[in-house]
């Protein structure tokens, strides 16, 4: 009688136990650059953006060439010139700097867009199987691996309700 009552103690303590440990919202990491740099689409867009960084880079490398051989070509030639003429000169090179730094900073901007626009659905792809992994597994929270990394998913309690009432907001 006596092991029966030892043995029904030690059931109900282990279950009590058990019950707890499940009580607790279950937490786990993911390091999301590694799975992105990973996905066979993210190596495809960087490729495509690459190939765009490398275009506008050739354009903008061309279009300095010209500038720089124009501003020799000026400079060697300004002495055979009138001062209105080179001062003319000055205001043409002056022009077409302002045109390449342009061109650069439309450059820039447009692979800013492109690789927001190539890496978005990539990124959403990579959440909605996080969320699916961590559902499926009874995860409540996923925090990024990566320093500085944020919750990627929350179906924990959120306590701002609780903590504003305490506080009487």
């Amino acid at each position: 009688m006596k092991q029966v009552k030892k043995i029904a103690v030690a059931l109900m303590l282990f279950v009590a136990a058990t019950s707890f440990v499940n009580a607790q919202s279950k937490v786990a990491h993911i390091d999301v650059t590694q799975l992105l740099s990973a996905m066979p689409e993210m190596k495809a867009a960087e490729a495509e953006l690459k190939k765009l960084q490398e275009t506008y880079g050739a354009d903008i490398q061309a279009s300095m060439t010209e500038l720089r051989n124009k501003y020799t070509q000026y400079q060697n030639e300004a002495a055979s010139k009138s001062k209105e003429e080179n001062e003319k000169r000055a205001v043409e090179l002056q022009g077409m700097e302002k045109t390449v730094g342009e061109f650069q900073q439309n450059a820039q901007q447009e692979i800013q867009k492109k690789q927001a626009e190539l890496f978005a659905p990539i990124s959403e792809k990579a959440k909605a199987a996080i969320e699916r992994v961590a559902a499926a597994q009874g995860i409540d929270y996923v925090i990024d691996a990566q320093p500085g990394g944020g919750l990627i998913v929350a179906t924990g309690k959120d306590l701002l309700a609780d903590v504003k009432k305490e506080l009487g907001i």
